[in-house]
């Protein structure tokens, strides 16, 4: 046991530099692992770049097919084809208000929600006419009042 425990200089110096070259490497190794991390996520975000691309032209190739375009024209914009009669039935009690498809409920909603007041003309309380003159004589007749006094 003793002899194990007996250390010669050989063996001393090359603990020393097992050691200092771990303190050495370990900066080269945190910058080497956190590359890898990064260039993980990269990856990550180049597929997923690449399946919103694969889902666009899976889009753009059903705008190419007429029946789509068609399908699309009837539900989204109300078209119907010559000699057809469309029906809207509407019930303003059940209808979801929160809608933002872009479809008549949504144009409804976005109705209901506006700060438009109204279609008619709304009659001022004051006279306009009246407060500018005032507001121009004010500026021409006042004199300014002196803070000293």
């Amino acid at each position: 046991m003793l002899r194990m425990l007996k250390l010669n200089s050989v063996s001393v110096s090359v603990i020393l530099v097992i050691v200092l070259g771990t303190f050495l490497i370990s900066s080269d190794v945190q910058v080497y692992l956190n590359q890898r991390a990064q260039i993980a996520e990269m990856e990550a975000s180049i597929a997923q770049a690449e399946m919103a691309v694969e889902d666009m032209q899976a889009e753009r190739d059903r705008w190419q097919d007429p029946v789509y375009i068609r399908s699309q024209a009837r539900d989204r914009l109300y078209y119907v084809l010559p000699g057809e009669v469309s029906y809207l039935v509407m019930d303003a009690d059940g209808m979801d208000f929160s809608d933002t498809s872009g479809t008549l409920g949504a144009v409804l909603a976005q109705k209901r929600n506006a700060d438009e007041i109204s279609l008619e003309i709304a009659a001022a309380q004051e006279n306009w006419v009246d407060s500018l003159l005032e507001s121009v004589l004010r500026a021409a007749l006042d004199k300014p009042v002196n803070e000293d006094g």
